[in-house]
This record gives structure tokens, C-alpha cells and sequence, in this order.
């Protein structure tokens, strides 16, 4: 099973990063508030890049990485071939 590192634009213009193998859903989940806590306090927009990975563990190590960068690289981020 695939998962998928995202990143998506909430309402406040900050960005949130996570992963999931199942997008929209996980998507839906954060618009209906159910999703993290951060963006049940600040709900997202729009989903603004994603990338598939083979495992979980590969995704979660993405995830790390892109949550490590400046805000003016993370789109950068998902163009990069790993």
C-alpha cells in the first residue's frame, strides 16, 4: 500500500505537513474538523503539493525532512526526486 506526504495551505496561510494513505479522506477529515489538532483550530484551503512514497516508513522520514525545511522551500521539497 502507498502512502502519501502532503502538504496543505489552511485559512491562517501557515501550511501543515502529514501523511496518510488515503488523501482525500484525510483531506475531508481535516476540512470537517476531525483531522489534527492544528487544523481543527485552523482549517485548510486547499491541498498544495503530495507526493507518493512506497511504506509508511519512507513517507514518515519525508515527513521529518519537509517539516525541517523553511516555509520557502517545502513546495521546493515535492519537485526533488529521491
Amino acid at each position: 500500500m502507498s502512502w502519501v506526504l502532503y502538504l496543505l495551505e489552511c485559512n491562517n496561510g501557515a501550511y501543515y505537513a502529514g501523511i496518510t494513505n488515503n488523501l482525500e479522506a484525510r483531506f475531508t477529515a481535516h476540512v470537517s474538523g476531525k483531522g489534527a489538532r492544528y487544523t481543527r483550530a485552523n482549517p485548510p484551503i486547499k491541498i498544495i503539493a503530495s507526493k507518493l512514497y512506497p511504506d509508511r516508513s519512507s513517507a514518515s522520514v519525508a515527513e521529518a525532512q519537509l517539516k525541517k525545511l523553511p516555509r520557502h522551500k517545502k513546495i521546493q521539497h515535492f519537485d526533488e526526486s529521491n
